[in-house]
């Protein structure tokens, strides 16, 4: 069986008591069943819930993420959270380039790449969003606005770093619109993604985990997770019902 990692990005959702309760629950249900060793879970939460988080995942087989960080350690930059912070709490992951973050905070791939850079320094694995508009699709644009996104997001690592990153193709026209790409256009970008990183990478390339995202649920996780070069998913929305997330999870599982 391939690996999978299935992560879960809360976004600006749940307070403190919200994250207990649905770590909770999606411990009690993981309980339940006999997870393969292949598949990986993991819970992003935001930044004033990582404590708690940190706290109820203790004992159990959940790994914690982060939704952003900075690329300096500490300094005047108000508002922000560093990578020894994450660490201080025992995260383990880190998402970077989100297409939130690159459409309202402007945030640009060399500005993701010191990013990478700095949780790769730290011990943390970066999981790099990518993804194309709508019409960037509809104009055949799709591999070249991928292809610039890797080239600059990843600039300047070598070979051996690339063990640590998981890539997350997310179709900006697909997260949070109950649109999802279909079978044959992830079979197609993934496949992309794979020779890319191959030909770049010629050490890990083949290994490297490529999550798919954008409205996956529990009725289609089960055929997206069957497409080849596909390693996973970022879940939005339905990794905030235990029931959900716990049914992609098993989706995987099955296979």
């Amino acid at each position: 069986m391939k690996k999978l990692i299935i992560a879960g990005n809360w976004k600006m959702n749940t307070n403190a008591k919200d994250t207990i309760n649905l770590i909770n629950g999606i411990k009690e249900q993981i309980n339940k069943i006999t997870l393969n060793k292949n598949i990986e879970i993991i819970v992003c939460p935001p930044f004033i819930n990582i404590e708690a988080a940190s706290n109820a995942i203790e004992n159990s087989i959940i790994k914690l993420g982060a939704q952003n960080c900075h690329y300096e350690s500490k300094g005047a930059y108000t508002g922000e959270i560093s990578t020894p912070m994450l660490k201080y709490f025992n995260c383990e992951y880190c998402i970077v380039g989100h297409s939130e973050r690159r459409q309202y905070f402007n945030e640009a791939n060399q500005f993701i790449n010191l990013k990478i850079k700095a949780l790769l320094n730290d011990n943390l694995k970066p999981i790099l969003c990518i993804g194309e508009t709508l019409q960037e699709r509809q104009n055949k644009f799709t591999f070249e606005i991928l292809k610039n996104q890797l080239d600059e997001s990843l600039a300047e690592l070598k070979d051996e770093q690339m063990s640590n990153i998981i890539i997350a193709y997310e179709p900006i026209w697909a997260i949070g619109t109950g649109v999802t790409a279909n079978a044959e256009q992830i079979y197609e970008t993934h496949n992309y993604l794979r020779n890319y990183l191959v030909q770049q990478y010629p050490i890990n390339g083949k290994n490297i985990i490529i999550q798919y995202g954008g409205s996956v649920n529990e009725k289609n996780a089960k055929e997206i997770f069957g497409i080849e070069n596909v390693n996973g998913a970022l879940v939005g929305g339905a990794s905030l019902k235990v029931e959900q997330f716990i049914s992609i999870i098993n989706s995987g599982n099955e296979l």
